[in-house]
């Protein structure tokens, strides 16, 4: 149970210097690259088809399309839309600010939770460079409004948990804008919604810790006890647990002014059964198809264009970078080892807890009998990959170790330039250029 808390820390002075400064250079370098050459191709690509006439939908309110999907994505599109034109600037603008915000929001949680500032600096370089989060913040799809925003509640969680102002009104703010981001992050779609009660399930666990499992006192104690002191279990069960549920449920707002069968209160319930039914429903086998096992061994990706479009021959291979992907294996590995092994400090405590999320992730594809599975459904879990990647990286470098660092980065970033045109629509100079990065067959 203790192998999955982090132990309370009031007010402190990290050991580190916070990298801020350098988080916020990488996530604004990352939406520059982003942005360039975001309105190609200037037609919809891979499934926009089906989100774009959803978020029409939304601005005139005439009828619902695509109601298998909570409408948090489909209304930040919409909203583009009336600011930017129903034009490719329009459509992926939200997923690239979500991308590069969720980018140093993910380096902020980081460096709260391990408070290692190689480790954070480390974790932004590799993720903005893992192709999977680059790609997802180009297309105007429903994962990076799920993932952004999942992205923010990881790093109001630690804030909560750090408390660096040592103030307890701080401490609640962080706790109530976890609940709200999970709630939206839940509301953009539904692929994250295991990691939802993980911050109300630790914060009980790291209660009990405190209270050395004393029953007495467990719901309401406050005073001095974790995780974060001054917040009772009951008070973290609102924050945590009812408020990401009122923030899911407010989402569905605009579906009540429908001029076509408009959702009504009574119906919010069984409208969540009748969308898992309908994403269930989906059996038809499809070209790209694939299975966890695939996504963790990074061999069957998706083509989300090929074709000459633009004036000429374009392409996206939704791949992840050939290097990080099998590198965080062996690094999850060690994580792993290194948080059975119990070693004192938040450092192991993190790497388990980090491994766990990523098992979870993945275990639940590989379990849930959903028949139709694609490579993007593997975005979140390689986050967590990244994670324990950056983390062994960044200990080893803490430790003068630095040169398994140093190596990395060239080959992520050496990868990441190689295969830049083919993940960015840039324009190729043969029909056949594909050839030049489907190493393997299957990501022919």
């Amino acid at each position: 149970m203790t192998a999955f808390t982090l132990p309370p820390i009031d007010h402190f002075r990290p050991a580190q210097r916070d990298p801020a400064r350098r988080c916020a250079i990488i996530a604004a370098a990352f939406f520059l690259l982003v942005m360039h050459r975001l309105g190609i191709p200037s037609t919809p690509m891979f499934d926009e088809i089906h989100y774009l006439p959803a978020a029409r939908r939304l601005i005139d309110l005439t009828a619902r399309l695509n109601p298998e999907h909570p409408l948090v994505g489909k209304q930040l599109i919409a909203w583009s839309m009336q600011l930017f034109g129903d034009n490719p600037l329009g459509w992926r603008f939200p997923s690239a600010v979500l991308g590069s915000i969720g980018l140093w929001a993910m380096m902020r949680a980081m460096w709260w939770a391990s408070l290692s500032r190689s480790a954070t600096v480390l974790f932004g370089l590799l993720l903005a460079t893992d192709f999977i989060w680059f790609m997802m913040s180009r297309i105007a799809l429903l994962d990076m409004a799920m993932a952004g925003f999942m992205a923010l509640a990881m790093w109001q969680w630690a804030l909560a948990w750090r408390n660096p102002s040592g103030t307890l009104w701080a401490a609640r703010g962080h706790l109530v804008l976890t609940g709200l981001f999970l709630g939206l992050s839940l509301g953009g779609k539904w692929n994250g919604a295991l990691l939802v009660p993980l911050p109300g399930l630790l914060f009980a666990l790291n209660r009990w810790q405190a209270l050395k499992g004393r029953r007495f006192g467990l719901l309401w104690a406050s005073s001095g006890a974790g995780p974060v002191a001054g917040v009772s279990l009951i008070e973290a069960a609102l924050w945590l647990g009812v408020l990401p549920l009122l923030a899911y449920f407010a989402t569905f707002l605009p579906a009540f002014y429908y001029k076509v069968d408009p959702l009504t209160v009574d119906r919010l319930i069984s409208w969540q059964e009748y969308m898992l039914q309908l994403q269930d429903s989906v059996k038809k086998p499809h070209n790209y198809m694939s299975q966890w096992w695939q996504w963790v061994a990074n061999i069957r990706p998706i083509w989300f264009l090929y074709e000459n479009i633009d004036g000429a021959q374009r392409g996206v291979l939704m791949l992840g970078n050939p290097f990080t992907m099998l590198a965080g294996l062996p690094a999850l590995a060690l994580c792993l080892w290194d948080g059975i092994k119990g070693r004192e400090g938040t450092g192991a405590r993190l790497r388990l807890l980090v491994v766990a999320a990523y098992i979870l992730l993945v275990g639940f594809w590989a379990i849930n009998g959903k028949p139709i599975q694609f490579y993007y459904h593997y975005m979140l879990a390689s986050c967590f990959l990244i994670a324990a990647l950056a983390l062994v990286l960044g200990e080893w470098w803490d430790l003068g170790l630095r040169w398994p660092a140093k190596v990395s980065l060239v080959l992520a970033f050496g990868v990441a330039i190689g295969f830049y045109p083919i993940i960015s629509a840039a324009e190729l100079p043969r029909t056949n250029s594909f050839l030049d990065y489907t190493w393997m067959d299957s990501w022919k």
